[in-house]
């Protein structure tokens, strides 16, 4: 309905990243720049090494602001220190010894410039390098890196932090950033919306505030110039929109939409108490997908049968060493206690292209930086150590959970082979120490995201306990086209027949081999796809949890041998006009 209002000349809309759901109607409460204005200026050769020392100070003082708000997580409530705990240790990290310290520092003595403008050329030069990997993840990264970068500099230049402890009810919070601890420290019943001019859809902002379930819009050009404190903003989370001192005719309509979806939350959270079974009665199993430990409360409250995918790169990001083994078992085995034997899926890491940072790529940088070069498995096949270090502390978690271990970026029987070769080596260290591992292990199953892996699935099969659908890579592979590049963006297509026959030869390889198959790409939480998924045999599907009640509210509405049919038409197709014209025909009838 709202897509569908038509916007008077006098009002400003913006468009931005829809990244959390819903419509915020409020006030504007604008908050200044969180990018500081800072000089630049030569420091003579004998000053360089007080200003070595006031930039040394200012880390040491940002270090103890994050360590305070540590101590103040662990004696508040324990949400936020589950949400917020393993971000603040990584911030930590950064201001310990990162390649922002290291190179702003070494930029005072070279350049001998004043340490506010090291910081911030430091980032640009951080966020230079990582421009050719146009990639929603490094993106979130590159926020938490200019996050710890704006403390260093705010602490240099004693510019305090603003709080939101005295927001009014109705709130929209405006700003050029917000950095992930702001936005959890937000209150829900206070803030109807986030909308700031940095920010995209994987960064751990975006989390937060999906967690929180604000409606949340970033990545909006100009919208800091454009709104003034004390304006009514909506944000419209879904379609991407930041509406500014709307008409009555505009207001009107969002707030009837907004009662809309009032209702229709009613309904769907009457989705967790039924079952996903389809009209003829066949059980389909709906997982969520999760990057961080925030996501595991909203996975509970969605009715989630498991994590699908529980991506372990948060645990490795944002720091120039590995952590000790200790501490990435513990994070595991926390999250694994909290989902009370439901199934957890572990992606091994998946590092390399837009995701490589040196502690972990070593002498392979150069092969890693490359989207088909090494990723996923065929590095950790490279650093064996680090391989049979993700598996020990998988295994020592899964003792507490029911626990299954995947593995990334799988093209050939042998990587699996020597990957269940490496667990068995794993094991086999940790019993030698007296350390309890499950028995029998947890099953080994791969990610299908490269076209290779679909057509050669049947051999896959014969190795593998089962196998996980990444529809997201496997498209872009197939396609060869990056979403995120407008140029080619149009060409990035699910339905293209390509796409489907090998989502199809995949499903039917897992059949005849009698092993488990679940798809985890976006199309899996999309209710458009869930006929068609379902048609193709995939009756195990894993998404972002917010979009489980939808889901599941359509697979209760389908017929699964109407849907098999229309599949199986769909295979015959060979333009995608036509198939998703088929697809969208079946899904008006249902």
């Amino acid at each position: 309905m709202a897509d569908d209002v038509m916007i008077p000349a006098r009002e400003k809309v913006f468009t931005g990243l829809g990244v959390s759901s819903g419509i915020g109607i409020g006030t504007a409460h604008v908050r200044e720049s969180g990018v500081i204005q800072v000089p630049e200026y030569r420091i003579p050769a004998k000053r360089l090494n007080a200003e070595k020392e006031r930039f040394q100070e200012a880390v040491e003082r940002a270090r103890k602001q994050v360590a305070g708000l540590r101590a103040k997580l662990e004696g508040g409530p324990g949400r936020f220190e589950e949400d917020l705990g393993p971000l603040l240790d990584a911030y930590h990290q950064m201001l310990t010894d990162s390649r922002l310290v290291r190179g702003a520092l070494a930029r005072i003595a070279t350049e001998r410039i004043n340490a506010e403008a090291a910081v911030q050329e430091e980032v640009a030069a951080i966020a230079e390098s990582f421009k050719a990997m146009d990639d929603a993840y490094l993106a979130g990264r590159l926020d938490d890196i200019r996050g710890v970068a704006n403390r260093l500099v705010r602490s240099l230049m004693n510019k305090p932090y603003q709080t939101y402890s005295t927001l009014p009810r109705d709130s929209v919070v405006v700003a050029e950033e917000l950095t992930p601890a702001d936005t959890a420290r937000l209150n829900p019943h206070l803030v109807s919306g986030i909308t700031t001019v940095l920010g995209g859809t994987q960064g751990h902002t975006a989390i937060m505030a999906r967690a929180l379930e604000i409606p949340t819009v970033l990545g909006v050009p100009g919208v800091l110039d454009g709104i003034r404190h004390g304006d009514t903003v909506i944000v419209d989370g879904d379609s991407g929109r930041v509406i500014v001192n709307p008409g009555d005719a505009t207001l009107r309509a969002y707030e009837a939409r907004r009662v809309e979806m009032a209702r229709e939350r009613r309904v769907l959270s009457r989705m967790r108490r039924v079952p996903a079974v389809t009209r003829d009665g066949t059980e389909v199993t709906l997982m969520a997908n999760v990057e961080l430990p925030i996501e595991v409360n909203l996975v509970h409250q969605m009715g989630a049968a498991g994590i699908g995918l529980l991506r372990s790169e948060f645990m490795y990001m944002n720091r120039d060493d590995i952590p000790p083994e200790d501490e990435v078992y513990e994070t595991l085995r926390d999250i694994i206690a909290v989902m009370e034997g439901k199934p957890v899926t572990v992606r091994i890491l998946d590092v390399g292209g837009e995701k490589a940072t040196d502690a972990l790529m070593g002498e392979y940088a150069v092969s890693a930086s490359s989207a088909l070069g090494l990723r996923g498995i065929r590095l950790l096949l490279k650093r064996q150590d680090l391989l049979e270090s993700q598996f020990r502390v998988i295994l020592r978690a899964a003792t507490t959970g029911n626990v299954r271990i995947m593995l990334p970026m799988v093209t050939t029987v042998g990587e699996v082979r020597k990957a269940r070769q490496a667990m068995k080596a794993a094991a086999e260290s940790l019993k030698e120490r007296g350390i309890a591992v499950p028995e029998p292990l947890p099953p080994v199953g791969i990610m299908i995201e490269i076209p290779a892996a679909a057509l050669a699935a049947d051999g896959l099969a014969r190795v593998s306990d089962f196998f996980s659908i990444g529809s997201n890579d496997l498209t872009m592979y197939t396609l060869a086209a990056d979403r995120g590049d407008e140029q080619v963006a149009h060409l990035y297509n699910p339905l293209h027949p390509a796409v489907v026959r090998l989502i199809h030869r995949a499903a039917e390889a897992a059949k005849h081999a009698g092993i488990p198959v679940s798809l985890c790409g976006e199309i899996a939480g999309d209710p458009r796809y869930t006929a068609l998924l379902l048609g193709l045999g995939i009756l195990d599907l894993s998404m972002i949890a917010s979009k489980l009640p939808r889901v599941k509210q359509r697979v209760r509405a389908l017929d699964l041998p109407a849907a098999t049919r229309r599949a199986q038409g769909i295979l015959d197709q060979g333009d995608p006009g036509r198939i998703a014209m088929m697809l969208d025909d079946f899904n008006a009838l249902f």
